[in-house]
């Protein structure tokens, strides 16, 4: 069988009813809901299912719920035997994609999204930030405009998306000159509905109080690879998986360069597990048009169906 990659997607792939056939369908997918509701005190069912978007779409009820789903999706797979041969998350998604590797039990990958959706909520709440995505330029064009405004607040690179989409993140007014000038040399820009800075030093009050609550959970080796938003590498060492996972939530997610590392262990299946189909979308500009690939997503039961069918 060709080489596959699972990759969970994280904020912005959310929408009211995700998950809801699964649920339905899958016994053990219930109790999942039934306990991440029971950690994180929310009721996430309530929340995937029925909303509001606006309910939803807080940090703090989005990452747990994003996570429930992320997990819904991997567990109908598992139950059919596919194992892949690698695994990626954007941000959030990360979490699952360590769930799937068995470096963190599902109880603790709700633990931690719940608390990283706090200090992220707590650190918004004091700094208010902005997001913009900025497509039509690379990296380096964004980082020499970044440099030229440096005492302009505080800005840095968020994610870097695909080779011409890369999101900023930083104070409002930061962000809103970057856009200006990036827009000056041709590039389209987008705001983001977010409501903090992520991946962005306006949040680092929640860096270390992070990595304190990291430091209760247990790390283990990964049995299967997972690239790492921070290095857009893998790691077997569990230590330093629990240092990139503190990291990363100031750091760039650099998710151009992970789908790179990908291509160079050939990877030729793509399977993006949760809501929506972002990851697919950013696939689908990533990859070379000659490069060998077959994407599919799996967010409900019949593209779970199709998945199944098209790779047993």
């Amino acid at each position: 069988m060709k080489k596959a990659a699972f990759l969970f997607p994280g904020q912005g792939s959310q929408h009211v009813g995700m998950g809801f056939d699964f649920y339905q369908e899958f016994v053990f997918i219930k109790e999942l809901f039934e306990m991440a509701s029971e950690i994180c005190k929310i009721n996430i069912s309530r929340l995937c299912f029925e909303g509001p978007m606006e309910e939803l779409t807080k940090t703090i009820n989005l990452q747990p719920s994003v996570t429930a789903v992320n997990l819904a999706c991997l567990g109908a797979v598992e139950k059919e035997g596919m194992i892949p041969a690698f695994l990626a998350g954007h941000s959030l998604g990360e979490y699952s994609a360590l769930c799937a590797a068995g470096v963190i039990s599902r109880e603790d990958a709700f633990r931690l999204v719940y608390k990283r959706g706090e200090l992220m909520h707590r650190e918004s709440v004091k700094h208010k930030g902005a997001m913009h995505a900025i497509i039509g330029l690379p990296v380096e064009d964004i980082e020499l405009i970044l440099a030229g405004v440096k005492n302009g607040g505080i800005i840095s690179v968020a994610n870097h998306n695909t080779k011409t989409q890369i999101v900023i993140t930083g104070e409002p007014e930061a962000v809103t000159r970057v856009s200006s000038l990036a827009s000056e040399k041709g590039a389209k820009s987008v705001p983001l509905n977010v409501s903090g800075a992520w991946h962005s030093r306006l949040i680092k009050g929640a860096e270390d109080d992070f990595g304190k609550y990291l430091e209760n959970i247990t790390f283990s080796k990964p049995a299967i690879p997972v690239i790492h938003n921070v290095t857009a590498d893998h790691s077997v060492d569990p230590s330093e998986i629990r240092v990139l996972m503190g990291k990363q939530l100031c750091s760039p997610v650099k998710w151009f360069d992970s789908i790179k590392r990908l291509m160079d262990e050939e990877i030729e299946i793509f399977a993006e597990i949760g809501p929506g189909r972002v990851l697919a979308g950013l696939l689908g500009k990533i990859l070379p048009k000659d490069y060998p690939r077959k994407i599919y997503t799996v967010n409900s039961i019949k593209s779970f169906e199709n998945f199944i069918k098209e790779i047993k």
